[in-house]
């Protein structure tokens, strides 16, 4: 532990891997920057010969700065049209195939390489085979309408 505290650079390295290790394990983002700071400091530490206290205003120093300039600078990514896994936004609108005769305005559809449970907008019947498109999802539920 002693060498640690009498090499700068390792110490610093030690503190980023631990938190780029945390990072990898949350996948939170936030300890992204922070480990990189780490590793500036490592490397500024043994060139300007600082203490270990002045090391440590310099690393909180360039946490605030990279955090917030990361933030600003690289906004995280989102999908275009929402989030990917919501079955809401992605089927609305997608065509689909009856695969028995609906009853009572019941009944199930082939979509998207899977069967789904439907409901037919405005009840009644409609037989198998039958064209419809998906106006709405409630649960694993599709609402949907004769094309």
């Amino acid at each position: 532990m002693e060498w640690l505290l009498q090499n700068p650079l390792a110490l610093w390295l030690v503190i980023a891997a631990l938190l780029l290790a945390f990072e990898v394990g949350t996948g939170s983002g936030w300890l992204l920057w922070p480990a990189g700071s780490a590793a500036l400091t490592g490397v500024a530490a043994p060139v300007f010969h600082a203490e270990l206290q002045m090391q440590l205003v310099v690393f909180a120093g360039l946490t605030i700065a990279t955090t917030l300039g990361g933030r600003q600078f690289f906004r995280r990514a989102s999908a275009p049209d929402g989030d990917i896994n919501d079955t809401s936004t992605r089927l609305v609108g997608s065509d689909g195939v009856g695969v028995e005769d609906f009853q009572g305005g019941q009944g199930r559809v082939f979509l998207d390489g899977k069967e789904w449970a439907a409901e037919l907008d405005g009840g009644g019947a409609l037989s198998a085979g039958a064209k419809v498109v998906v106006i709405g999802v409630g649960g694993a539920r599709l609402k949907v309408r004769a094309r």
